[in-house]
């Protein structure tokens, strides 16, 4: 298998290490090998944070060097991966807070993350949200993987909340392939 390269973006406050730590779980649970690293800046909230995932048969170099997936939910994260999203990418950002995603000749799909979540009750939950469309575009984890994460990861409080935003970000996908047109592009 070869490599695939993600990295989940935003700032600090929007659950992007958590979401991360579900992915991982659930690759983990499919066998699969990953490599994590994370990073997020000083400040609680609003400042940049990241996580990359580097996943496949074996993962000899653990951070990104060009990006097959990427999500965006704030803008603050479209410049500091600029360079690293590869022709063929997939970039996912929410269309409330990524007013200018980053151009090139990838695939960019924006869909309204946080408001999903906050529909739910929560706009924490926008990063579980984003996470079910990543899955359900990429194929990288399936869905049983990641609600079996979900249950293994989340505090109990919050775990139907986070199922019921994996469950949505699934729907998102699955509303865009079933209109007339191919996903939502913008290049």
């Amino acid at each position: 298998m070869s490599e695939t390269q993600i990295r989940l973006s935003g700032s600090g406050g929007q659950g992007l290490q958590l979401a991360a730590r579900i992915l991982v779980s659930g690759l983990a649970l499919e066998g699969r090998n990953i490599s994590l690293s994370q990073s997020y800046e000083p400040t609680s909230r609003g400042g940049l944070s990241r996580s990359d995932l580097v996943v496949g048969s074996s993962t000899g170099y653990p951070l990104v060097s060009a990006i097959d997936y990427l999500v965006i939910l704030d803008q603050i994260a479209v410049e500091n991966s600029l360079g690293l999203i590869k022709n063929d990418s997939t970039v996912i950002v929410d269309s409330e807070r990524v007013d200018s995603p980053p151009d090139g000749a990838h695939t960019t799909i924006s869909l309204a993350l946080i408001q999903t979540a906050r529909e739910i009750g929560n706009v924490r939950a926008a990063n579980v949200v984003s996470l079910g469309v990543l899955a359900g575009l990429s194929g990288i984890c399936s869905q049983k993987s990641l609600l079996q994460a979900i249950r293994d990861t989340v505090p109990a409080r919050f775990i139907d909340l986070n199922l019921e935003a994996l469950a949505r970000g699934y729907a998102l996908v699955s509303a865009e392939k079933s209109k007339d047109t191919q996903l939502t592009a913008v290049s």
